[in-house]
């Protein structure tokens, strides 16, 4: 199967690389671009990104775009609630794999606080994205059970986190069949982003998305949310 043969919606676009090198260098340089545009149009600019191992190379290539990295804020679709030290932190991989040289003058709006409980650092959470600037860019990735961000099937809390016209910006999630709590970014604050790019590898994540797009249950296959006009979606085998 081909990115070419899904039935997508209208409105959304599919680009396809021969490997993960030509489609991080690729993301790259669109991303800086949006971003260099960004900053020309209004003097700043805002990125948010998703966590895991996919994006590490995409990150290493946009650390080395030339831009006025202290004019753009960095934030995270979603984290995991460990620290920033441990291991499975989206926080420390952006802190060693993009915010490096000169792109450590970004500033990076994190998701993680100590707090007591998950509910508090989700609530302290929302309290710092109120400050977050517009989203100019924002780069998902997906899971094979259909989720994005920490917008999992079957979690408690997906149906308000889901909502399109809800006002809270950060919600608690939990992983069904993956260690660690998570925060997440909902649905209406990551859908008002300038420019959507959902970005995948490999044949199981292709079948994913055509499943997501022969249905439209949202929590069922939270993705379906993104499937949505003006969407880059970026994949390669």
């Amino acid at each position: 199967m081909a990115i070419s043969e899904l039935n997508l919606p209208q409105g959304v676009t599919a680009l396809e690389f021969k490997s993960p090198v030509l489609l991080a260098q690729s993301l790259a340089l669109s991303v800086a671009q949006q971003l260099r545009a960004a900053i020309e149009a209004k003097g700043a600019a805002t990125l948010v990104v998703s966590g895991g191992r996919s994006p590490v190379a995409f990150f290493q290539h946009l650390a080395k775009e030339a831009l006025d990295w202290s004019k753009v804020v960095v934030s995270l679709a979603d984290e995991r609630w460990v620290p920033v030290e441990h291991a499975d932190s989206n926080a420390g991989l952006l802190k060693r794999y993009l915010l490096q040289g000169a792109a450590a003058k970004a500033q990076f709006l994190s998701l993680y606080s100590a707090s007591a409980n998950l509910e508090a650092a989700a609530e302290q959470a929302d309290r710092r994205l109120a400050e977050l600037p517009p989203i100019d860019v924002l780069i998902l990735g997906m899971g094979d059970d259909g989720h994005t961000a920490s917008l999992f099937p079957g979690s408690p809390n997906l149906a308000e986190a889901l909502d399109q016209n809800g006002v809270r910006r950060c919600w608690p999630m939990l992983a069904p069949t993956v260690p660690h709590q998570r925060l997440t970014m909902s649905r209406a604050l990551l859908a008002s982003a300038t420019h959507k790019v959902l970005s995948i590898s490999g044949q199981s994540k292709l079948t994913t998305l055509n499943a997501a797009v022969a249905g439209d249950n949202v929590a069922e296959m939270p993705i379906r949310a993104f499937l949505q006009p003006t969407l880059e979606i970026y994949w390669c085998p």
